[in-house]
């Protein structure tokens, strides 16, 4: 099983992100989208809407494309994801 990563604050996702999880997507099995905790950068959207808007988008590209999307929230060291 091929496993991807994809991290970042994703504050807001934006369509460029959205081209980058759908060529991911085509290279992998099962695809993890990590949203970064970064208080310093004073974030537009809370955690929960983050996380909330990508499951949102990627659930339409998981349908068409058959791979697990899972997105998960970190903090601190990316390997924690």
């Amino acid at each position: 099983m091929r496993i991807g990563l994809y991290p970042g604050t994703f504050d807001p996702i934006t369509l460029g992100h959205v081209d980058i999880i759908r060529r991911a997507s085509a290279l992998v099995d099962k695809l993890v989208i990590g949203v970064a905790i970064n208080r310093d950068k004073g974030p537009m959207f809370t955690l929960e809407e983050r996380v909330a808007m990508i499951e949102a988008e990627c659930a339409k590209l998981s349908d068409q494309t058959g791979i697990e999307i899972v997105v998960h929230p970190f903090e601190n060291l990316l390997i924690h994801c």
